[in-house]
């Protein structure tokens, strides 16, 4: 058995015109996206997840790469495709198949050879090139066997991703079926669920991410340590308050020297999305003096997608006009209005203001993140919010909802029974998940209401 302790990042690099987006667009199509479009970086990387079969990772789609231009915008693309390479954990090298190798390919199979990183090379538009005489060629690269794929037409592909992520799983110990009953137990004991708040500080350069860890980890009475062996230098920091334990996901390339801790505000799209990923809320800073960026809901965005519960702190409240926070919050309600579930907290990091209501945020959304929803008060609620509001017939039939269940946690996640529940509008969604967060006091994460229809064998006749 395989798993993923961390998803695995898959640079895709080339000169222009080899197909690199197309394959993009491919590897990411179950969940279509971009997941980070910011400012200054459009014309050379764009991120998004993917997923072959069962395994998950993140892939970077870079511009065309001139690593010898001194021309304009190209330099910058070339820079920003060296940090790819560098955060990757394998490199798709993507070359053309019908034009062959030009001084390009050369020079960019040099610097990744250079790079010390693990480099596929992948011949894409390879459609009829079955003969190996016609892949020799690229041999030359000195990067090791091709792999020939059309990106447009799936050719190769999943095999190419399965070579790309198999040094990368992780093979799992069986279960030794003579094991002793204290084993398992022992075992059974180490799955069960950490109640510690694994807490993801995420947003721009700047806003304060390093410093707030600073007066956390700094507060009296709290102890603190770098967890070691965490995947891709990213660095966790456990930490106590009180009865609480804490267990921070830092995105702001945290490092520790002796007793004092060194940061180094460097913004990571790779390590900011690893780290939601990782953690079970996410702390989203928004610096008040810039006010609200497209880049703040890019990383909100994401963190939704991913279900994670969210706070949102807006940060150096403290030295802005009154003018500027009206604006600050007309800004925020235009930008982030798909946050309407979290909490917002006006804060100063470098006083350490409002913290202590931060985290009372964060344990709030935590713990409803986790709230566990009996079964008959969820259908009471349901009867209740269909009583007062039908759900919309759809041509002679209305949607008939019999009850209510929770299907998970973090997010909750509610599964409705009942008849032609295909017929449900979203509007009619987000009205019963209102209910069922004002009933339950679920503040801070979000909610999926999913429908479970029965199948009903004289639906088709009374419709004929």
């Amino acid at each position: 058995m395989t798993d993923l302790r961390f998803k695995p990042v898959v640079a895709l690099v080339g000169r222009t015109n080899v197909g690199k987006s197309t394959l993009f667009n491919r590897l990411t199509r179950s969940r279509a996206a971009l997941v980070a479009n910011i400012s200054g970086l459009t014309r050379d990387r764009h991120y998004g997840e993917g997923r072959m079969g069962d395994q998950p990772f993140i892939v970077v789609d870079t511009g065309g790469f001139e690593p010898v231009s001194t021309r304009g915008i190209l330099v910058e693309m070339a820079r920003q495709t060296t940090q790819a390479i560098a955060e990757s954990d394998v490199v798709l090298f993507l070359v053309d198949g019908r034009e062959g190798i030009n001084a390009h390919d050369h020079e960019i199979a040099r610097l990744l050879r250079k790079s010390g990183q693990r480099v596929l090379l992948t011949v894409n538009k390879a459609e009829g090139m079955r003969d190996h005489a016609d892949l020799a060629q690229f041999h030359e690269l000195g990067l090791g066997e091709p792999h020939a794929i059309s990106a447009a037409h799936g050719d190769g592909v999943s095999a190419l991703v399965d070579d790309a992520l198999a040094p990368l799983l992780v093979v799992s110990k069986p279960v030794d079926d003579e094991s002793s009953e204290a084993d398992r137990a022992a075992e059974g004991a180490a799955k069960a669920p950490d109640h510690r708040i694994k807490l993801a500080i995420a947003g721009r350069p700047n806003v304060g991410k390093s410093t707030l860890i600073n007066t956390l980890v700094g507060e009296e009475r709290v102890i603190a340590y770098d967890l070691p062996g965490t995947t891709r230098d990213a660095i966790e920091i456990e930490f106590q308050r009180g009865e609480r334990r804490y267990t921070l996901i830092d995105t702001a390339g945290l490092r520790r020297r002796g007793k004092v801790f060194e940061t180094v505000e460097k913004f990571s799209v790779i390590k900011t999305l690893q780290a939601i990923e990782a953690a079970n809320v996410v702390l989203l800073l928004i610096d008040a003096q810039d006010g609200v960026s497209d880049q703040d809901a890019h990383i909100a965005g994401f963190a939704l997608e991913a279900g994670r519960a969210l706070v949102v702190g807006l940060n150096k409240w403290d030295a802005v006009t009154q003018e500027q926070r009206e604006w600050v919050q007309r800004e925020y309600d235009r930008k982030l209005r798909f946050l309407s579930f979290a909490r917002v907290v006006h804060m100063s990091a470098l006083k350490g203001q409002g913290v202590s209501a931060v985290l009372k945020a964060v344990e709030a959304a935590h713990a409803a993140a986790f709230a566990k929803l009996s079964t008959p008060k969820l259908t009471r609620i349901l009867q209740a919010a269909v009583e007062q509001q039908p759900p919309p017939r759809k041509g002679i039939f209305r949607p008939k909802m019999r009850y209510a269940h929770q299907g998970g946690q973090n997010p909750p996640r509610i599964i409705i029974h009942g008849n032609a529940l295909d017929a449900v509008p979203d509007s009619y969604r987000r009205y019963l998940e209102g209910q069922f967060r004002d009933a339950f006091k679920l503040l801070g994460t979000p909610l999926s209401v999913e429908f479970k229809s029965s199948h009903n064998p004289y639906l088709k006749d009374a419709e004929s």
